[in-house]
């Protein structure tokens, strides 16, 4: 990636993605504690709100190592914090890295996701020159999988028994999306900084 990550805004129609900070911890905190968000992760809903503190911190001192770009997602009218979108397991040798996104519950359903990852799709593919991009899911997560669909991931392997949360066992599909075949129809008009 680019030594400049946590200065990176990503502007769309109706989002503003930009880097979490510290503020964001309350808000944060609600989205990725209601258990109806975090159904398909594989990771528990968060305790408390020190877990979103933490992962702020963290994510900042990722961005700053080069290695994760964790942004926030927020309504540009509001500045209301939506949710989050991340490209992690980042290999600079190999032009790849990993997608992963989740937003609040109000939010399902409103085309936020779609509007959010076809921009850090286009940042990821034209700014920072990546090959390649992954997502992996929990195949029962059919909303997910109809967005990376819709996104021009296909779907290209199933790991059986992948992840075990609170004693419930899933499998975990996995996406991939190539540059040569990212549409540039599908990108809406975005303002990079």
């Amino acid at each position: 990636m680019t030594a400049t990550l946590l200065n990176t805004q990503i502007a769309t129609q109706r989002l503003l993605l930009k880097p979490l900070v510290a503020a964001d911890a309350p808000a944060l905190f609600d989205i990725f504690s209601d258990p109806e968000v975090m159904k398909y992760w594989n990771t528990k809903p968060w305790p408390s709100i020190e877990k979103a503190k933490s992962f702020i911190a963290s994510s900042t001192q990722e961005m700053i190592s080069d290695s994760t770009l964790t942004l926030g997602i927020y309504l540009q009218e509001t500045d209301r914090l939506a949710g989050k979108i991340m490209l992690f397991n980042y290999s600079k040798t190999s032009k790849r890295a990993e997608i992963g996104f989740g937003v609040g519950r109000e939010y399902w359903g409103k085309g936020i996701v779609m509007e959010a990852a076809t921009a850090l799709i286009e940042f990821a593919f034209n700014r920072l020159q990546l090959r390649r991009i992954e997502a992996e899911i929990d195949p029962d997560n059919t909303n997910s999988s109809k967005a990376l669909q819709r996104l021009g991931f296909a779907q290209e392997g199933l790991l059986k028994q992948r992840w075990e949360v609170d004693g419930v066992v899933s499998d975990s599909a996995l996406y991939g999306l190539l540059a040569e075949s990212w549409s540039k129809a599908k990108s809406p008009s975005t303002n990079i900084g």
